[in-house]
């Protein structure tokens, strides 16, 4: 077993041990305080107060034109599929992963939340593979995740679930942020990700990247390598590719907000949801997540539908990663004798 599964579970536990089990609940999240100071950001900040009234719904219309465009496109890459070789397949499939990879261990659990430690090269493979997702760069992402979960299900949430399925899964993307969103993602300290050299750079050339790595390399590999049409190769592992990403990734807003049991915390939102931990190499055990966000695993069962804590388990083994943050058995039960619903099942 990694070394890295069972770092910090030492401080968690006398931290624990100090305050007692039974301390009062921290809002929507650790049970450790102190201990976390440096993730603040990323608990949720139960002080917060909605404003009377609602600001008017603006559409943005490039969004829309944009994502009809690449939906259109994935529907045709859909119709290729047949003809696209075994080569293309597998290709697709690995580009799935390795873009799939940028959002989950890279923009997530890495820069979101600081679960883990990762070394340069690391990091720069996260990065590339993030812009391979092409869902905002890891900057810009990171921020609006920290501030969807410290004002989660309220209008400072970007995709506040609360708005229905259509608003947390997509629609956000098509209108204008709320006022709230904005001003809380100014307020938030941001120091780390400005200090880190590859997150910078990624952003100064993220249009480049995403052009490069998320449609050029997906295209060009197949059609150089095995002679693959330009035509499949654009629409299977470059559109299509990118549009099921996206979807996997956008149903952790959505399905995983609305759909589940919450056997950890019953009080929130966010919900247990195999699929989405499938479809979204295992983001879906979402109650977890919010109950305990520097988990680096996201969930108490290891690897099961977790491909990402998989791979950060063998980047760990293999000394790419280190100082992974992870949750005692003893906090987890505690927790889910508190405020759990009554569901869960260890193991």
């Amino acid at each position: 077993m990694p070394h890295c599964l069972e770092q910090g579970e030492l401080s968690i536990w006398v931290k624990v041990t100090v305050i007692g089990l039974q301390i009062s609940r921290w809002p929507h999240g650790t049970q450790n305080g102190g201990a976390m100071a440096e993730t603040a950001d990323d608990v949720f900040d139960d002080t917060y107060k909605e404003k009377e009234g609602k600001p008017p719904r603006m559409l943005v219309w490039r969004n829309i034109i944009l994502m009809s465009l690449l939906h259109i496109g994935a529907l045709y890459g859909l119709f290729l599929l047949p003809s696209a070789s075994p080569l293309t397949l597998a290709w697709t499939a690995v580009c799935y992963f390795i873009s799939a990879l940028g959002v989950t261990a890279g923009a997530h659990r890495l820069w979101s939340h600081r679960s883990y430690k990762a070394s340069a090269p690391l990091r720069v493979f996260l990065a590339l593979a993030n812009s391979m997702a092409f869902q905002n760069d890891i900057y810009e992402w990171a921020r609006d995740h920290r501030v969807h979960h410290k004002y989660s299900e309220t209008d400072a949430d970007p995709h506040n679930a609360k708005r229905g399925f259509f608003f947390a899964h997509v629609g956000w993307l098509l209108v204008r942020k709320h006022p709230d969103v904005i001003e809380k993602g100014k307020k938030l300290e941001l120091s780390d990700l400005k200090a880190d050299q590859v997150v910078m750079f990624q952003r100064r050339y993220y249009k480049l990247s995403v052009v490069t790595l998320c449609f050029l390399l997906p295209t060009l590999v197949p059609w150089y390598f095995w002679g693959e049409s330009l035509t499949v190769g654009y629409f299977v592992p470059g559109v299509l590719r990118y549009a099921v990403v996206l979807n996997a990734t956008w149903l952790v807003n959505s399905a995983a907000h609305i759909w589940g049991n919450r056997p950890y915390d019953k009080t929130i939102n966010p919900r247990e949801n195999p699929m989405v931990a499938f479809s979204a190499i295992g983001e879906g055990f979402h109650n977890y997540h919010h109950t305990f966000p520097f988990d680096y695993a996201t969930s108490e069962f290891g690897c099961k539908l977790n491909l990402t804590t998989a791979f950060i388990d063998l980047m760990c083994f293999m000394g790419l990663a280190k100082d992974c943050r992870r949750v005692s058995k003893e906090m987890i039960v505690a927790r889910v004798q508190r405020t759990g619903d009554g569901s869960y099942k260890s193991g």
